[in-house]
């Protein structure tokens, strides 16, 4: 029997970690002749945003995105208009160019 490639496997692992999240750790320590030199300490969260907030990671980026939605909302700007620009050789030029 040959292996096959099966997308739609790939497409419900990413489905399952967008929605659920991974969270990966990792320790490593480095030593010479079994003296402990550097440790080093990862983590790392894999995860839709919805599921990050939900869990209450980025919860400064969330309240920061919503304001700046309300505040739109209010003063009825597009999202064009929300772009900022930058002054290069006294010329004003869009940042997202």
């Amino acid at each position: 029997m040959r292996p096959r490639k099966d997308e739609d496997a790939l497409v419900d692992v990413l489905d399952v970690v967008l929605r659920d999240g991974a969270i990966l750790r990792a320790d490593v320590i480095i030593s010479v002749a079994d003296v402990p030199l550097v440790g080093i300490k990862l983590s790392a969260a894999i995860a839709g945003m919805e599921t990050m907030t939900e869990y209450g990671l980025f919860q400064k980026w969330d309240v920061d995105r919503r304001a700046r939605a309300v505040e739109r909302r209010q003063y009825g700007r597009e999202n064009n208009d929300d772009r900022e620009s930058i002054t290069v050789n006294g010329r004003e030029r869009d940042e997202l160019e």
